[in-house]
């Protein structure tokens, strides 16, 4: 019995796939038997985590053999498998191969089938899809699930290599040096080749034409596509001992290779340490290359498999490098190196099997000159630490001789504020010192003024017009229950027409004053802290801006050919910000008129360029804000981290970044469709929020496109609109308000039988009267029939008329408020 192993490694685990075989009198047997090893930090060894066996040598004689095993995406999952390519051979010239997919319950499913009459010998890989491509005779042949059968590479390279485009829709292709091509193009040109769809683009989008010809092996770092134009980053070993680094086509960083015969490029990410790419090589050597320097860091010699994965479980990726001449039982490695050449490194080899490390004195060079800039940084956050103490230390001590003068009744010198590098809590100055203040302007509230009206704008997106309005207050008192509304006024009527509108509320960043050039003269503090405002608040207008739109239908607008329509602005000012909608009174304030004509007030200017960063851009992004459908969803990725999702959003076709609202992107693809806006908002490395404004079409095709990046054991839960998030602590708060005033009026009904309770508990204080004598039995009766009649009036207390009514109409009010706090928390449409 014999068994060849073939190793892989996947979801931190390093998977061994060995063919066993056993001979019979007429027959041979075989067996795929499979075990994969974890890393026990602990023990520092590999142990078996699981295992697993199928029998592939099916009902006719046949001789089976692995070709070669590999991770791919496999489209239908949506997610990293490991495959392993299977061939048996029979007594004919018939060659049959499977290609077997490791499932998450540990099983090996047959994915791919497939019968050539040849032995394959050249190249093979296992990309996207999965696809199984391979090279016979010249000739490049590729299948997958989707094709369903072998097909054959229109085009003859003299020289090509396969490759893999990460994040876009068209992955897998071919760059090579083409001969002749049947579109009668001239021939030793650079092209490449899409499996799947069968386009052909430039190859030298990839790489330049010269390096085609002598390139080993690829690494596509990214690659978007803008219009027909492919940019990429590229990581290419060549025949000539270089190491390449192509952007967009174009030689960037190259780098001297210590061996020859390249097989594979992989990328470890280090974390805050940087990338490496190590580079495998025929003959068993190993060597990683600085991704900053571009230089050599390490190298290894007696290699037989290099992983990259996180098989510690830190969150970063490290290199296993497992050795030669070892006998793996499927059960643990005995020679292997563990390494991201930073801080972590396990050992389990011989003193001769050390791995053998380069030191180039540039290498030297800049690791010094690393270490003494974290050293000035560390430096410098180190005195600003003690000099930040130093200043409390003083704030303690002057704080102290303050209150022993004062208990000693002597006048405390107290140094100024500035020259502490203080700044004070409140805006006191010394001539509101001279006006004073006393308690009583305090406790009454100062005459509020009504929200100014900077801008009133409108425009037109799709089949509605959107009006808008920017306001700004310098009351403390704050707002609630905003909204806009649009009387129409067509010419015809003297009566205005109430239109209806959908109003949403958005937040503003705070205008430059007029105090800005005094903070100019008088620089602030470097250790000054700003008070935040508390987003659950109602809108207090006090020290923000607002915006306020109201979206209507065109349809009820165009009857004439020019309509004038006068802008309304609906709130409520209150006393107290803690105080329910329903204590007020509403109030209108005319916001200003607008001329509606089709043929002006356009959206386009953020849709062509969304760089702007004027007040027109921002008004466009209130009005797609407006009118785009709102959806939030939530994703929990337990064992990946998202790091990557922002990067995948931005990287999609025609999306760009949003100026006016840098966490916004703007996706406006080309046609008919409508533009998207996206918000990535990352909770923690493994949670985080997508903010999605765009048609319901749009959103479905966005989800399907992630669903297909993120890991399959990634969740994606939709929830509610954020407006909700306003209106729950305004329920939290009217229900305790109603517990408050219940627990505070019913008692108070009771009062009487508190009165009678003292009352009774007199009399029994009382003297006890003789009961040998007639009268001190009749007054023991007397007593007896008051205290159950005192029982009766307990059991059903009387309560006085005029306060039962008083309480009633407070419970009714308190209650009116909590049923309308509970409706804005339950419809996400009505305004807080």
């Amino acid at each position: 019995m014999e068994r060849h192993y073939y190793q892989l490694s996947h979801r931190g685990k390093l998977i061994l796939f060995y063919c066993k075989r056993e001979s019979a009198a007429n027959e041979d047997r075989g067996g795929l038997t499979f075990s994969c090893l974890s890393f026990k930090r602990e023990e520092s060894r590999f142990v078996k985590a699981a295992e697993g066996a199928a029998d592939i040598s099916g009902k006719a004689p046949s001789h089976a053999d692995v070709v070669m095993c590999q991770c791919a995406i496999n489209v239908q999952v949506r997610a990293s498998t490991p495959c392993v390519l299977m061939m048996k051979s029979g007594k004919g010239d018939s060659f049959q191969y499977s290609l077997l997919a490791l499932s998450s319950s540990n099983q090996l499913e047959p994915c791919i089938d497939f019968k050539l009459a040849y032995k394959i010998r050249g190249k093979v890989t296992v990309l996207h899809g999965p696809t199984v491509m391979w090279s016979h005779a010249g000739n490049v042949f590729y299948t997958s699930p989707q094709a369903g059968e072998v097909r054959q590479i229109p085009i003859e390279f003299s020289h090509f290599i396969f490759g893999e485009l990460p994040h876009l829709k068209e992955r897998n292709f071919i760059v090579g040096v083409s001969e002749n091509f049947p579109n009668k193009q001239p021939s030793r040109q650079t092209l490449g080749y899409f499996v799947g769809s069968g386009h052909v683009f430039d190859g030298t989008m990839i790489m330049p034409h010269p390096y085609t010809s002598i390139t080993q092996c690829i690494l596509v770092l990214s690659a978007e596509k803008e219009g027909n134009v492919l940019k990429s980053d590229v990581v290419a070993a060549t025949s000539s001992k270089q190491l390449v680094y192509f952007k967009n086509g174009v030689v960037k960083e190259t780098c001297q290779l210590p061996f020859e015969e390249p097989e594979s490029i992989q990328v470890v990410n280090t974390g805050r340490n940087g990338c490496m790419f190590v580079v495998f090589f025929h003959q068993g050597h190993v060597c990683a290359v600085c991704r900053e320097t571009f230089q050599i860091a390490f190298h290894w010699s007696g290699v037989d498999s290099v992983h990259v994965e996180d098989f510690v479980g830190c969150g970063t990726d490290q290199m296993l490098l497992v050795f030669k001449d070892q006998d793996i039982s499927g059960q643990q490695l005995e020679n292997f190196l563990l390494t991201d050449l930073c801080g972590i490194s396990f050992a389990n080899c011989p003193d001769n099997r050390a791995p053998n490390t380069a030191h180039p004195p540039e290498n030297h060079l800049l690791t010094l000159q690393a270490l003494e800039s974290r050293l000035q940084s560390g430096l410098t956050v180190l005195q600003e630490l003690q000099r930040e103490e130093r200043s409390k230390e003083r704030v303690l001590q002057q704080s102290l001789r303050v209150l022993s003068g004062a208990v000693s009744d002597r006048e405390p010198v107290v140094t100024l504020p500035e020259q502490e590098g203080l700044v004070a809590l409140w805006d006191c100055d010394d001539e509101s010192k001279d006006e004073g203040c006393d308690d009583k302007n305090q406790d009454s509230p100062a005459v509020s003024s009504k929200p100014r009206v900077d801008k009133l704008w409108h425009r037109i997106t799709e089949d509605q017009m959107v009006v808008g309005v920017i306001l700004t207050t310098d009351s403390s008192v704050p707002f609630a229950s905003v909204s806009l509304s649009i009387l129409t006024e067509t010419g015809q009527s003297s009566t205005p027409a109430v239109i209806q509108t959908q109003s949403q509320i958005f937040w503003l960043p705070a205008p430059s004053s007029s105090s800005s050039s005094s903070a100019s003269k008088f620089p602030e503090p470097a250790a000054k802290r700003s008070r935040q405002h508390s987003g659950s608040r109602l809108y207090d207008l006090n020290t923000r801006r607002l915006a306020v739109t109201a979206a209507t239908m065109l349809t009820s607008l165009l009857n004439s050919g020019r309509v004038k329509c006068r802008v309304m602005l609906h709130y409520i000012q209150r006393l107290d910000a803690f105080a329910l909608v329903s204590n007020e009174t509403p109030t209108v304030l005319h916001c200003g008129d607008v001329s509606l004509d089709i043929c002006s007030g356009l959206q386009t200017r953020l849709l062509k360029n969304p760089e702007l960063k004027t007040d027109e851009a921002l008004e466009d992004f209130l009005s797609l804000m407006a009118v785009l459908d709102h959806w939030l969803f939530h994703l929990n990725s337990p064992d990946y981290s998202l790091g990557d999702v922002s990067s995948w959003i931005q990287k999609r076709e025609d999306c760009k970044r949003i100026e006016v609202s840098p966490q916004y992107l703007l996706l406006n693809p080309a046609g008919t469709s409508a533009p998207m806006l996206l918000c990535w908002h990352q909770i923690s490395p493994f949670q985080g929020e997508l903010s999605v404004h765009s048609s319901q079409f749009q959103m479905f095709h966005l989800l399907d496109s992630l669903l297909a990046f993120l890991p399959s054991t990634c969740s994606i839960k939709s929830i509610k609109g954020t407006r909700r998030q306003d209106s729950a602590p305004i329920f939290s708060l009217a229900l305790e308000k109603e517990v408050m005033t219940l627990r505070e009026c019913l008692p108070s009904l009771l009062c009487e039988e508190e009165r009678q309770k003292e009352e009774k508990k007199s009399l029994r204080e009382e003297e006890i009267p003789d009961l040998g004598s007639a009268g001190g039995l009749e007054k023991v009766r007397e007593m007896w029939l008051q205290d159950v009649e005192r029982s009766r009036i307990r059991l059903s207390p009387l309560v006085d008329v005029e306060r039962y009514r008083r309480l009633t109409q407070n419970i009714l009010k308190v209650q009116l408020d909590t049923d309308l706090a509970a409706l804005l928390d339950s419809q996400k449409t009505l305004l807080s």
